[in-house]
Protein backbone atom coordinates (compact mmCIF):
# COMPACT_ATOMS: atom_id res chain seq x y z
CA UNK A 1 0.00 0.00 0.00
CA UNK A 2 2.58 2.04 1.11
CA UNK A 3 4.41 2.05 -2.39
CA UNK A 4 1.58 2.50 -4.60
CA UNK A 5 0.44 5.78 -2.44
CA UNK A 6 4.32 7.23 -3.09
CA UNK A 7 3.69 6.16 -6.77
CA UNK A 8 0.86 8.10 -6.52
CA UNK A 9 1.46 10.99 -4.88
CA UNK A 10 4.71 11.25 -6.96
CA UNK A 11 2.20 11.40 -10.29
CA UNK A 12 0.20 14.28 -8.55
CA UNK A 13 1.70 16.73 -11.40
CA UNK A 14 0.00 14.33 -14.01
CA UNK A 15 3.66 12.86 -14.76
CA UNK A 16 5.02 9.27 -14.85
CA UNK A 17 1.49 7.22 -13.50
CA UNK A 18 1.36 5.11 -17.54
CA UNK A 19 2.24 1.29 -16.42
CA UNK A 20 1.55 1.29 -13.09
CA UNK A 21 -0.91 -1.47 -11.81
CA UNK A 22 -2.89 -2.36 -8.88
CA UNK A 23 -1.74 -5.29 -6.87
CA UNK A 24 -4.10 -4.82 -4.22
CA UNK A 25 -7.90 -6.24 -4.47
CA UNK A 26 -9.60 -3.14 -1.32
CA UNK A 27 -8.46 -0.39 -2.87
CA UNK A 28 -9.76 2.64 -5.71
CA UNK A 29 -8.23 4.83 -7.83
CA UNK A 30 -9.57 7.81 -8.48
CA UNK A 31 -8.15 10.66 -10.80
CA UNK A 32 -10.08 13.89 -9.78
CA UNK A 33 -10.67 17.12 -10.48
CA UNK A 34 -11.32 17.97 -7.31
CA UNK A 35 -8.71 18.67 -5.17
CA UNK A 36 -8.35 15.86 -2.78
CA UNK A 37 -8.25 17.95 0.46
CA UNK A 38 -11.77 18.98 -0.72
CA UNK A 39 -13.25 15.72 -0.72
CA UNK A 40 -10.69 13.49 1.42
CA UNK A 41 -13.51 13.64 4.76
CA UNK A 42 -16.21 12.06 2.74
CA UNK A 43 -13.68 9.40 1.23
CA UNK A 44 -12.24 8.54 5.10
CA UNK A 45 -16.04 7.94 5.69
CA UNK A 46 -15.87 5.27 2.52
CA UNK A 47 -12.77 3.76 3.82
CA UNK A 48 -13.96 3.23 7.26
CA UNK A 49 -17.81 2.18 6.05
CA UNK A 50 -15.81 -0.76 3.56
CA UNK A 51 -12.31 -0.81 4.28
CA UNK A 52 -11.54 -0.04 0.81
CA UNK A 53 -8.18 2.55 -0.14
CA UNK A 54 -8.89 5.83 -1.83
CA UNK A 55 -6.14 6.78 -3.93
CA UNK A 56 -6.08 10.00 -5.31
CA UNK A 57 -4.29 11.84 -8.30
CA UNK A 58 -5.62 15.57 -9.18
CA UNK A 59 -6.15 16.02 -12.45
CA UNK A 60 -7.45 19.26 -12.70
CA UNK A 61 -5.87 19.66 -16.34
CA UNK A 62 -5.45 16.79 -18.96
CA UNK A 63 -7.33 13.90 -17.60
CA UNK A 64 -8.51 13.21 -21.00
CA UNK A 65 -5.66 13.01 -22.49
CA UNK A 66 -3.89 11.26 -19.67
CA UNK A 67 -6.01 8.50 -20.04
CA UNK A 68 -5.82 8.19 -23.53
CA UNK A 69 -2.16 7.90 -23.80
CA UNK A 70 -2.43 5.23 -20.64
CA UNK A 71 -4.87 2.97 -22.69
CA UNK A 72 -5.50 -0.22 -20.67
CA UNK A 73 -2.27 0.54 -18.15
CA UNK A 74 -4.10 3.51 -16.59
CA UNK A 75 -3.86 2.68 -13.22
CA UNK A 76 -7.31 4.99 -12.51
CA UNK A 77 -10.35 2.50 -11.64
CA UNK A 78 -12.97 6.16 -11.65
CA UNK A 79 -12.67 9.25 -12.79
CA UNK A 80 -14.41 12.39 -10.85
CA UNK A 81 -14.94 15.36 -13.29
CA UNK A 82 -17.46 18.69 -13.84
CA UNK A 83 -19.67 19.54 -17.02
CA UNK A 84 -21.50 17.02 -18.74
CA UNK A 85 -19.23 18.11 -21.83
CA UNK A 86 -15.94 16.23 -20.15
CA UNK A 87 -17.86 13.32 -19.19
CA UNK A 88 -19.20 12.89 -22.80
CA UNK A 89 -16.05 13.45 -24.48
CA UNK A 90 -14.98 10.84 -21.68
CA UNK A 91 -17.14 8.52 -22.93
CA UNK A 92 -16.77 9.03 -26.63
CA UNK A 93 -13.06 8.94 -26.56
CA UNK A 94 -13.61 4.92 -25.47
CA UNK A 95 -11.81 5.56 -21.98
CA UNK A 96 -15.00 4.38 -20.07
CA UNK A 97 -16.95 1.48 -19.41
CA UNK A 98 -20.98 0.99 -18.55
CA UNK A 99 -22.02 -0.23 -15.25
CA UNK A 100 -25.08 -1.21 -13.75
CA UNK A 101 -26.22 -0.81 -10.27
CA UNK A 102 -29.41 -1.00 -8.65
CA UNK A 103 -28.01 1.37 -6.04
CA UNK A 104 -26.87 3.69 -8.25
CA UNK A 105 -30.07 3.54 -10.15
CA UNK A 106 -32.24 4.21 -7.16
CA UNK A 107 -30.38 7.32 -5.89
CA UNK A 108 -29.91 9.06 -9.11
CA UNK A 109 -32.56 10.16 -11.76
CA UNK A 110 -32.44 9.23 -15.27
CA UNK A 111 -31.74 12.63 -16.31
CA UNK A 112 -28.75 13.16 -14.38
CA UNK A 113 -26.73 9.75 -16.01
CA UNK A 114 -26.15 7.75 -18.94
CA UNK A 115 -28.80 5.58 -20.78
CA UNK A 116 -26.17 3.29 -20.92
CA UNK A 117 -24.74 3.56 -17.78
CA UNK A 118 -20.80 5.29 -18.55
CA UNK A 119 -21.36 8.46 -16.56
CA UNK A 120 -23.57 9.27 -13.61
CA UNK A 121 -24.12 13.00 -12.08
CA UNK A 122 -23.08 13.67 -8.17
CA UNK A 123 -24.13 17.33 -7.97
CA UNK A 124 -26.08 19.27 -9.98
CA UNK A 125 -25.50 23.58 -10.61
CA UNK A 126 -27.98 25.77 -12.00
CA UNK A 127 -26.46 28.79 -14.50
CA UNK A 128 -28.76 31.80 -14.02
CA UNK A 129 -29.04 35.44 -13.84
CA UNK A 130 -28.16 37.78 -11.61
CA UNK A 131 -28.83 41.22 -11.49
CA UNK A 132 -27.71 44.82 -10.13
CA UNK A 133 -30.21 45.53 -7.39
CA UNK A 134 -30.43 48.84 -7.59
CA UNK A 135 -31.06 48.94 -11.21
CA UNK A 136 -33.07 45.83 -12.23
CA UNK A 137 -35.91 44.64 -10.28
CA UNK A 138 -37.18 40.85 -10.74
CA UNK A 139 -40.30 41.88 -12.44
CA UNK A 140 -38.13 42.88 -15.34
CA UNK A 141 -36.17 39.59 -15.75
CA UNK A 142 -38.18 36.37 -16.85
CA UNK A 143 -36.22 33.56 -19.47
CA UNK A 144 -33.08 32.73 -21.12
CA UNK A 145 -34.62 33.91 -24.47
CA UNK A 146 -35.67 37.33 -22.97
CA UNK A 147 -32.20 38.03 -22.49
CA UNK A 148 -31.59 38.64 -26.12
CA UNK A 149 -34.10 41.64 -26.43
CA UNK A 150 -32.64 44.89 -27.47
CA UNK A 151 -34.10 46.36 -24.54
CA UNK A 152 -30.85 44.61 -22.32
CA UNK A 153 -28.31 45.99 -25.45
CA UNK A 154 -24.89 47.03 -23.42
CA UNK A 155 -26.07 45.86 -20.02
CA UNK A 156 -25.16 42.05 -20.21
CA UNK A 157 -21.68 40.50 -18.61
CA UNK A 158 -20.80 36.40 -19.16
CA UNK A 159 -17.91 34.70 -20.12
CA UNK A 160 -16.20 33.54 -22.61
CA UNK A 161 -17.73 31.33 -25.27
CA UNK A 162 -14.94 28.43 -24.87
CA UNK A 163 -15.88 27.98 -21.67
CA UNK A 164 -17.62 24.91 -21.06
CA UNK A 165 -20.25 26.15 -18.81
CA UNK A 166 -21.64 28.50 -21.66
CA UNK A 167 -21.52 25.82 -24.16
CA UNK A 168 -23.65 23.73 -22.32
CA UNK A 169 -25.97 26.37 -21.41
CA UNK A 170 -26.15 27.03 -25.28
CA UNK A 171 -26.11 23.10 -26.15
CA UNK A 172 -29.40 23.21 -24.02
CA UNK A 173 -30.51 25.80 -25.97
CA UNK A 174 -30.42 23.94 -29.26
CA UNK A 175 -31.55 20.69 -27.99
CA UNK A 176 -35.17 23.01 -26.77
CA UNK A 177 -35.62 25.41 -29.50
CA UNK A 178 -33.74 23.91 -32.67
CA UNK A 179 -30.07 25.38 -34.04
CA UNK A 180 -31.57 28.67 -35.58
CA UNK A 181 -33.81 29.86 -32.83
CA UNK A 182 -30.55 29.17 -30.78
CA UNK A 183 -28.51 30.72 -33.08
CA UNK A 184 -30.42 33.84 -32.99
CA UNK A 185 -30.40 34.12 -29.23
CA UNK A 186 -26.67 33.65 -29.22
CA UNK A 187 -26.41 36.56 -32.04
CA UNK A 188 -28.64 38.48 -29.54
CA UNK A 189 -26.31 37.81 -26.31
CA UNK A 190 -23.38 39.13 -28.08
CA UNK A 191 -24.77 42.62 -29.43
CA UNK A 192 -26.21 43.33 -25.55
CA UNK A 193 -22.65 42.79 -24.00
CA UNK A 194 -21.69 45.62 -22.23
CA UNK A 195 -18.08 44.51 -22.65
CA UNK A 196 -15.85 42.00 -24.06
CA UNK A 197 -16.27 38.31 -22.41
CA UNK A 198 -13.22 37.76 -20.06
CA UNK A 199 -13.02 36.29 -16.66
CA UNK A 200 -14.83 33.99 -14.64
CA UNK A 201 -18.07 33.62 -13.15
CA UNK A 202 -17.10 35.31 -10.16
CA UNK A 203 -16.13 38.21 -12.30
CA UNK A 204 -19.24 38.87 -14.18
CA UNK A 205 -21.08 39.02 -10.91
CA UNK A 206 -18.31 41.84 -9.61
CA UNK A 207 -18.59 43.58 -12.50
CA UNK A 208 -22.98 43.38 -12.30
CA UNK A 209 -22.43 44.69 -8.58
CA UNK A 210 -19.31 47.21 -9.83
CA UNK A 211 -21.73 49.11 -12.64
CA UNK A 212 -19.57 47.91 -15.64
CA UNK A 213 -22.90 45.93 -16.62
CA UNK A 214 -26.55 45.34 -15.29
CA UNK A 215 -26.72 41.45 -15.44
CA UNK A 216 -24.32 38.74 -15.22
CA UNK A 217 -24.96 35.15 -16.06
CA UNK A 218 -23.26 32.49 -13.98
CA UNK A 219 -23.08 29.59 -11.97
CA UNK A 220 -25.08 28.76 -9.03
CA UNK A 221 -22.51 27.63 -6.86
CA UNK A 222 -20.30 30.72 -7.06
CA UNK A 223 -22.22 32.91 -5.92
CA UNK A 224 -22.04 30.95 -2.92
CA UNK A 225 -18.77 30.80 -2.83
CA UNK A 226 -18.89 34.64 -2.80
CA UNK A 227 -21.56 35.20 -0.18
CA UNK A 228 -19.23 32.72 1.92
CA UNK A 229 -15.77 34.14 1.17
CA UNK A 230 -13.65 35.42 3.26
CA UNK A 231 -12.65 37.96 0.54
CA UNK A 232 -15.13 41.21 1.86
CA UNK A 233 -14.70 42.20 -2.11
CA UNK A 234 -16.44 39.32 -2.83
CA UNK A 235 -19.06 39.07 -0.10
CA UNK A 236 -19.75 42.72 -1.10
CA UNK A 237 -20.36 42.14 -4.42
CA UNK A 238 -22.56 39.29 -3.87
CA UNK A 239 -24.64 41.60 -1.29
CA UNK A 240 -25.24 44.43 -4.52
CA UNK A 241 -27.03 41.24 -6.58
CA UNK A 242 -29.09 39.59 -6.95
CA UNK A 243 -30.28 35.68 -7.92
CA UNK A 244 -32.84 34.80 -10.86
CA UNK A 245 -34.22 31.58 -11.88
CA UNK A 246 -34.80 32.19 -15.13
CA UNK A 247 -37.82 30.58 -17.57
CA UNK A 248 -40.29 29.38 -14.48
CA UNK A 249 -42.95 29.43 -16.16
CA UNK A 250 -41.93 26.97 -18.64
CA UNK A 251 -38.87 24.41 -18.85
CA UNK A 252 -37.02 25.91 -15.53
CA UNK A 253 -33.43 26.86 -15.18
CA UNK A 254 -30.86 25.31 -16.77
CA UNK A 255 -28.33 23.10 -15.07
CA UNK A 256 -25.35 20.80 -15.13
CA UNK A 257 -23.66 18.36 -13.19
CA UNK A 258 -20.47 17.35 -11.57
CA UNK A 259 -20.02 13.39 -12.30
CA UNK A 260 -18.17 9.96 -11.60
CA UNK A 261 -17.52 7.12 -14.09
CA UNK A 262 -15.84 4.13 -14.14
CA UNK A 263 -12.62 3.27 -16.66
CA UNK A 264 -12.21 1.06 -19.18
CA UNK A 265 -8.90 0.12 -17.66
CA UNK A 266 -10.28 -0.12 -14.41
CA UNK A 267 -8.74 -3.14 -12.37
CA UNK A 268 -11.07 -2.57 -9.26
CA UNK A 269 -14.15 -2.39 -11.16
CA UNK A 270 -16.62 -3.79 -8.49
CA UNK A 271 -14.56 -1.48 -5.74
CA UNK A 272 -15.34 1.61 -7.84
CA UNK A 273 -18.87 0.81 -8.21
CA UNK A 274 -19.20 0.78 -4.65
CA UNK A 275 -17.62 4.10 -4.54
CA UNK A 276 -19.98 5.61 -6.79
CA UNK A 277 -22.79 3.30 -4.59
CA UNK A 278 -21.65 5.28 -1.44
CA UNK A 279 -21.22 8.78 -3.43
CA UNK A 280 -24.86 8.80 -4.36
CA UNK A 281 -25.98 7.98 -0.97
CA UNK A 282 -27.60 10.07 1.59
CA UNK A 283 -24.75 10.62 3.88
CA UNK A 284 -21.99 11.09 0.87
CA UNK A 285 -25.20 13.40 -0.88
CA UNK A 286 -25.57 16.33 1.65
CA UNK A 287 -21.55 16.66 2.29
CA UNK A 288 -20.23 16.40 -1.31
CA UNK A 289 -23.00 18.72 -2.33
CA UNK A 290 -22.27 21.13 0.31
CA UNK A 291 -19.22 21.44 0.23
CA UNK A 292 -19.29 23.10 -2.94
CA UNK A 293 -22.53 24.89 -2.77
CA UNK A 294 -24.28 22.58 -4.85
CA UNK A 295 -27.45 20.45 -5.19
CA UNK A 296 -27.55 16.97 -4.52
CA UNK A 297 -28.86 14.86 -7.37
CA UNK A 298 -30.99 12.32 -4.76
CA UNK A 299 -34.37 13.70 -3.85
CA UNK A 300 -35.11 14.10 -0.09
CA UNK A 301 -31.24 15.18 0.99
CA UNK A 302 -30.86 17.64 2.64
CA UNK A 303 -29.96 21.17 1.54
CA UNK A 304 -26.84 23.79 2.63
CA UNK A 305 -28.39 26.49 4.56
CA UNK A 306 -26.89 29.12 1.38
CA UNK A 307 -28.41 26.47 -1.07
CA UNK A 308 -31.86 26.69 0.74
CA UNK A 309 -31.92 30.47 1.00
CA UNK A 310 -31.66 30.64 -2.69
CA UNK A 311 -35.50 28.83 -2.64
CA UNK A 312 -38.06 26.97 -4.59
CA UNK A 313 -37.30 26.74 -7.83
CA UNK A 314 -37.94 24.54 -10.79
CA UNK A 315 -34.81 22.42 -12.59
CA UNK A 316 -34.47 22.02 -16.36
CA UNK A 317 -35.34 17.71 -16.59
CA UNK A 318 -34.12 17.40 -20.11
CA UNK A 319 -31.50 14.17 -19.93
CA UNK A 320 -28.31 15.81 -20.04
CA UNK A 321 -27.24 13.27 -22.44
CA UNK A 322 -29.16 15.10 -25.03
CA UNK A 323 -27.79 18.32 -24.33
CA UNK A 324 -24.26 16.79 -24.91
CA UNK A 325 -25.26 15.31 -27.82
CA UNK A 326 -25.34 19.34 -29.13
CA UNK A 327 -22.12 20.32 -27.78
CA UNK A 328 -20.72 20.73 -31.19
CA UNK A 329 -23.49 22.34 -32.76
CA UNK A 330 -23.66 24.73 -29.74
CA UNK A 331 -19.58 25.56 -30.29
CA UNK A 332 -20.22 25.98 -34.47
CA UNK A 333 -22.87 28.41 -33.60
CA UNK A 334 -20.82 30.39 -31.09
CA UNK A 335 -18.07 30.67 -34.12
CA UNK A 336 -20.61 32.24 -36.16
CA UNK A 337 -21.85 34.63 -34.22
CA UNK A 338 -18.53 35.80 -33.51
CA UNK A 339 -19.39 35.27 -29.62
CA UNK A 340 -15.64 34.85 -28.43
Amino acid sequence: MRIFATVLAASAALTGLTAVTSAFAKEVNLYSYRQEKLIRPILDEFETDTGIKVNVVFAKKGMLQRLKSEGMNSPADAILTVDISRLMSHKQAGVLQAITSAKISDNIPTQYRDPAGFWFGLTVRSRVVFYAKDRVKASDLSSYEDLADPKWKGRICVRSSTNAYNQSMLAAMVAHLGSPAAEKWAAGIKENLARKPQGGDRDQIKAAAAGECDIAIGNTYYYGKMQNSKDTSQTNAAKKVAMFWPNQSDRGAHVNISGVAVTKASKNKENAIKLIEFLSSDKAQKFYASSNYEYPVKAGVELDGTVASWGEHKFDTIGLDKVAEQQVEAVKIFDRVGWR
